[in-house]
């Protein structure tokens, strides 16, 4: 069975990202945390993670919907062949 809640490097470790890039979007509340114990240590609900993951998804649907890729976007230079 899965945990529960993730600690920001179990986070991080799954997006990929640093623990500093996880640490932002928590505190930024981009992504729903709790803060635990006397440390006061993060913690972010697996489904929370989940259904950031899914929102990412949806805006980054819509961004490439509203800016369409051109030629000048896709980093093809025609003087390197």
């Amino acid at each position: 069975m899965a945990p529960r809640f993730l600690t920001l490097a179990d986070v991080a470790e799954t997006l990929n990202i640093s623990a500093s890039q996880t640490y932002a979007l928590v505190r930024s509340g981009d992504l729903p945390a709790i803060k635990v114990g006397g440390r006061g240590q993060w913690r972010v609900e697996a489904v929370e993670l989940e259904a950031y993951i899914a929102r990412m998804y949806t805006e980054t649907a819509d961004f490439v919907r509203t800016h369409p890729l051109t030629r000048d976007d896709t980093g093809y230079d025609e003087t390197s062949d």
